[in-house]
């Protein structure tokens, strides 16, 4: 099979890579987003505004103008008609193919210009005598910067000449499940006959897309079903505990368990006792009480003479779960060990040097439980919160710290029931469906942004009542993009220091408008000690407003914070407001989020704050959050390095189940098949799934 070379950032190699564009198999599965019609001439005078149509004319002039930026202007005509060709940016070849009494073949939308009509930057060649039309339709595919259609479809053309087009599915399961033969499908999604609908292939319902989407859901349910097996063929330590421990933290415990958590520490200690590695996802809505299943699951672990460590994506949550964990654990006697980036170099070594020679048996930290110089003695079980935060290679280091250690993951992303079986068909999963009770239901109001002078008033009379408050600085917005956007897309943080400034804005605005109130203010730029220092005075009330950016959506318990505003709340995914919103909420006393927005909203901006307001479920918030945004943002998958679904819709939950109740016949009656089918949808990028 061909591969493309390896070479530097932007040569051709490098601009197809970012495609995932590596042999033949991804050319020929790099699908057409839609299609032109270039089987066809059409006249000058039969053009109709705002429709691409291909036309044949001659080149009467050429010239560059001024009016008023530089821009090349050619004039052209056929039989029926004149028509002005305009190209804001242009390259030499282009004015000198531009010649008086070339022959021309033009493909573009006809406007109507200043001068008449016009077609701005026009795809165009220059054609010799009786040249013939195209026999298919013309496709055009996903690209990225550098990379032209042409280029794009010569190297599909060579795949498709190239590749084995054979078909993974037997002809009898084809008949079964009523789907086309594979190569009749890719050669007509690639190369359609002109007579064949456009929009019906381009909205997808033709049933040779439904092969594709069919055959894409049954590579990712082959992967994640093949490594779920895998699994439970391994061996792992059985964590036979005693009871002692967990029940002595059960009986300290100033509640008693939910219904749900009681369910899920079940389920957990079952898996624990097995001979293969547990993988399970715990999830449960803000609040849901994770961490105590959690801190049960590590006693499991230490009753039977193994360590275990839990890895939390951001300083403040590692420290929330170091703090609650040592409060519980340290009167049974166990010592709790603190391990992060920040932590003096002295004190460091000395925790490495204590988990190295087994000396402490819970850890709880940052990602700097994972560098190379940190070894465990005897690793049993490894928990990973918010597992969504961590990249795939960060996830997979702390599993391999323990070569067969038990792994929980953590959520407070609850995760809508098609996702589950889709991209997390590899895990046993348990769900806290109840909230502990005691907890106060939580008021959100939407409130513009003109009204804030009485939000302020709001947090005042809050506050002189012994309450206290969060506000949440808003993420910033550079020409339309969102923050988030633009460090996902970067990976630097350029609009951090907005973000900052921003806060430090707000800071000293509110402590002017509040005199008799402490409003304190942390970011993600503090030094550790001083963003420590500043949570601590708010949970023990010495400071009353606590101005912050969205490094308090995950980790902060504060009961007695009744109150959350949220400025500029149309800028924050669903996932993020529901989150902020559950740092409220926490005790006994009302509390409410107040959510405050500017005009003019977005649609999808109106549509986030709708859901907010509506629902407090998270689950419900879950489904819509993945409808508006689709499973890639839902799921982070830049992070997680999860191959994205393409084709396939995970609304369409039937052909989910088809997918995976085939993978599972293929898995058991021919391997060769599915093997064949992996080999074509995934290649290398198996491995990826397993995180």
């Amino acid at each position: 099979m061909a591969k493309t070379p390896a070479a530097g950032p932007n040569t051709l190699a490098a601009r197809l890579a970012r495609l995932g564009l590596k042999n033949d198999a991804d050319f020929v599965l790099h699908l057409p987003l839609r299609y032109e019609d270039e089987t066809r001439i059409t006249a000058l005078a039969d053009a109709r505004p705002g429709v691409a149509a291909q036309f044949e004319v001659d080149v009467l002039d050429s010239e560059i103008a001024y009016r008023p930026r530089r821009q090349l202007l050619a004039r052209v005509r056929d039989a029926s008609g004149a028509l002005l060709l305009r190209f804001l940016n242009f390259y030499p070849s282009q004015q000198k193919a531009l010649q008086p009494g070339a022959r021309l073949r033009i493909f573009g939308e006809l406007h109507e210009g200043y001068l008449g009509p016009e077609i701005i930057h026009p795809r165009f060649h220059v054609v010799g005598a009786d040249e013939p039309l195209p026999e298919r339709l013309t496709p055009v595919y996903p690209t990225t910067a550098g990379l032209g259609q042409s280029t794009l479809r010569r190297l599909v053309e060579k795949a498709l000449v190239r590749a084995d087009l054979g078909d993974t599915l037997a002809p009898e399961l084809r008949e079964k499940l009523n789907l086309p033969e594979f190569s009749a499908v890719i050669r007509l999604l690639h190369t359609p006959p002109p007579e064949m609908s456009q929009a019906v292939l381009e909205s997808r319902e033709h049933p040779a897309w439904r092969r594709v989407q069919f055959d894409e859901l049954l590579a990712q349910q082959l992967s994640l079903r093949r490594a779920y097996t895998a699994r439970r063929a391994r061996g792992a330590p059985r964590l036979k505990p005693t009871a002692k421990l967990t029940d002595a933290l059960l009986k300290s415990l100033p509640f008693r368990l939910t219904k749900a958590q009681q369910r899920a520490w079940r389920e957990i200690a079952a898996d624990l006792a097995q001979p293969h590695p547990m993988q399970r996802l715990l999830q449960g809505d803000v609040g849901s009480g994770k961490t105590v299943v959690a801190a049960l699951a590590m006693l499991h672990a230490v009753e039977a003479g193994y360590q275990t460590a839990l890895m939390a994506p951001t300083e403040i949550l590692a420290e929330q779960h170091y703090r609650k964990l040592a409060a519980w654990l340290e009167p049974l006697g166990l010592e709790v060990a603190w391990l992060t980036g920040s932590l003096k170099k002295r004190e460091k070594e000395a925790a490495i040097a204590k988990v190295g020679a087994g000396d402490t048996a819970i850890i709880v930290g940052t990602h700097a439980l994972i560098e190379d110089k940190v070894e465990f003695a005897r690793l049993g079980l490894a928990i990973v919160d918010e597992q969504h935060r961590f990249g795939v290679r960060q996830r997979l280091a702390l599993k391999e710290k323990g070569l067969f250690a038990h792994q929980l993951a953590m959520s407070a992303t609850p995760i809508p029931r098609t996702l589950a079986m889709s991209y997390y068909a590899d895990l046993d999963v348990s769900v806290l469906d109840e909230l502990p009770p005691g907890r106060s239901p939580v008021t959100t109001k939407l409130v513009s942004e003109a009204r804030r002078d009485q939000v302020v008033a709001r947090v005042h009379e809050a506050c002189r009542a012994g309450g206290q408050a969060y506000w949440v600085c808003p993420l910033i917005e550079e020409n339309g993009v969102s923050a988030e956007a633009n460090v996902k897309r970067s990976g630097r943080s350029e609009n951090a220091v907005l973000q900052l400034k921003t806060a430090e804005e707000t800071y000293a605005r509110l402590a002017a408008d509040l005199p008799d109130l402490k409003v304190g203010l942390v970011h993600g730029r503090l030094k550790a000690a001083e963003k420590a220092a500043v949570m601590a005075a708010f949970f023990a009330n010495e400071i009353q407003v606590l101005v912050a950016t969205t490094v308090i959506e995950v980790g902060v318990d504060v009961p007695n914070a009744s109150l959350m505003v949220i400025e500029h709340a149309e800028r924050f995914g669903l996932a993020q407001l529901h989150q902020l919103r559950g740092r409220v909420g926490r005790g006994a006393v009302q509390s409410a989020c107040i959510l405050l927005y500017a005009q003019p909203l977005g649609e999808l901006a109106r549509a986030r704050l709708k859901v907010i307001f509506e629902s407090t479920d998270g689950f419900e918030i879950a489904r819509e959050d993945l409808r508006l945004r689709g499973p890639g943002e839902f799921i982070g998958a830049r992070q997680s390095g999860l191959p994205l679904l393409r084709y396939a819709d995970l609304e369409d939950e039937a052909l989910v189940e088809q997918a995976r109740a085939v993978a599972e016949d293929l898995l058991r009656d021919a391997p060769q098949h599915a093997e064949a089918h992996l080999q074509r949808w995934l290649g290398g990028r198996e491995e990826l799934l397993k995180a």
